[in-house]
This record gives structure tokens, sequence and C-alpha cells, in this order.
């Protein structure tokens, strides 16, 4: 999976060819945002899958922040806790994450670290995501690790999956 990272502060690079395979496990992390969210309906549909360095699905997660009344329940945070216990190490390094929304800075810290070596995700947030839209942690320079950043990756898909879900809870 050889990709170029988008440059930090969410520029977008148009010539950047997206790994086909990230779709497919895109794909897999908005279904299990729509289990989420049927299962809980107050919780934010949100999903995530955690791959190896081979590239096969070891975890994956959905947001439980409502259904546990977890504050830390972030989708990617319980896929990182289930490839941890799979791996019997917290130690990710070699691994992506797969989420449809662009991490927070609490999931950010987790995700520095613990070592992984690359994030790729769906949609920006444009109020609390921490790979390029509000800050870039998981770039940062003075951090002792930098994560790899694939964004946008079914972004329209991943976007609307989440408007959709904000819509139903304004009327």
């Amino acid at each position: 999976m050889n990709v170029r990272p988008l440059p930090s502060r969410r520029k977008k690079d148009q010539s950047m060819r997206v790994d086909p395979a990230y779709e497919a496990h895109m794909r897999r992390a908005m279904d299990l945002a729509r289990l989420a969210s049927e299962r809980e309906p107050q919780d934010v549909p949100v999903g995530a899958v955690l791959l190896d360095a081979a590239g096969k699905e070891i975890a994956s997660g959905a947001n439980v922040r409502e259904l546990h009344n977890d504050p830390a329940g972030h989708a990617e945070l319980v896929a990182m806790r289930g490839a941890a216990r799979m791996r019997e190490d917290w130690h990710l390094d070699g691994c992506t994450l797969v989420v449809t929304l662009e991490p927070c800075p609490m999931c950010a810290g987790a995700i520095a670290q613990s070592r992984l070596r690359r994030v790729v995700f769906g949609a920006w947030d444009d109020k609390a995501g921490a790979a390029g839209s509000v800050v870039d942690l998981l770039r940062d320079r003075r951090l002792p690790h930098r994560v790899e950043v694939v964004g946008g990756v079914l972004e329209q898909e991943c976007a609307e999956q989440l408007r959709a879900f904000f819509a139903g809870r304004r009327t």
C-alpha cells in the first residue's frame, strides 16, 4: 500500500492515488458505523478497522460512547484496544487504522502513542479534527513518532452518513 500522505493543514493533492484496498476497508468501517447507530441511536456513526502490516483486518470498532457511557468509547480506541489484545502488545507499529471520520485529539494521541504507521480516514472534521483540519497532532514534528495520514477516502459517502445522522437528531 504505497500512498503519498497529504501535506499538513488539509491541503488536497489531486494527483494522489489511493489504494483500492483502502476503499474496501472504508466501506467495512462505514458498515460498522451504521450498525453502531442502529444499536444505540444516540451514538455518532463512526466505524474503524485496524489492519496489520500485510493489510489484513485484525480488529474493528464503532462508537460506543452512549452505549457504554464511556467518554473514551470512540471507534478508533475500540479498534486499537481489540488489536492490542489480539497481539498481546500495545505497540501497533506497522499497522494501519481506517476510520470514517478524522480522529479527534484524544484518538490522535492514542494513535501516536501506540506507534501506528498510518491513518486513513474518510470525512474531515472541521470542529475537532486532529489530522490536519483543526490541528495536526499526528504529524507534529515535535513528537517522537509521526503517523502517515491519508485523508478524504470515500469522503463524500462518509460525510453523508454523518450528515444524515445529525439531520435526524435535529428533527
